[in-house]
């Protein structure tokens, strides 16, 4: 199954529900929609940028790659969670993540003509509740982008989440 069709099939967003993020939401018709899934032990994600995403011509605006790097990692966050613990995407308890830090190093500029692969993955968790991710980009083939990103557990449907809780990374 090629990636494209894999992503149509089961992705990680899918069990997101209520989810109207710009980035991610498939609530968000006028959002960017992504869809994550795994590739072994890899989240990846394969979306199309059109020319309004564009920050100069024939370049993918840099917001638009730290919405979707930003957006995947959250997602992958949340998948590798439930993966952790043995369970199938959709089952309870459900998770959801929210952006600690998002470090980005641009290393060359990203093309919008073909699709960006993005591939994550968690590197460190602490506390259950604060995953470090690395992505990476890349666009026709060539890596262009790489960001180290921390995920906040902020919620959790089998816990009380009425307090406010402080991480620190």
């Amino acid at each position: 199954m090629d990636n494209l069709s894999q992503q149509e099939d089961d992705f990680f967003q899918k069990y997101m529900p209520g989810d109207v993020c710009f980035g991610c939401g498939h609530s968000n018709a006028a959002g960017l929609q992504i869809k994550s899934y795994w590739q072994g032990d890899d989240c990846v994600c394969v979306w199309q940028p059109e020319i309004k995403h564009q920050g100069w011509p024939d370049i993918t605006c840099g917001g638009i790659i730290a919405t979707l790097i930003d957006c995947h990692c959250m997602a992958s966050a949340m998948a590798t969670a439930i993966r952790n613990e043995n369970r199938s995407l959709g089952s309870e308890p459900e998770y959801r993540f929210a952006t600690g830090t998002l470090h980005i190093k641009y290393l060359k500029p990203t093309p919008i003509a073909s699709p960006l692969t993005l591939k994550a993955k968690v590197t460190q968790i602490k506390n259950q509740r604060i995953y470090t991710l690395h992505c990476d980009v890349f666009a026709e083939k060539q890596k262009t982008v790489e960001a180290e990103v921390t995920a906040f557990l902020v919620y959790s449907s089998d816990q009380d989440n009425s307090e406010s809780t402080e991480f620190s990374a």
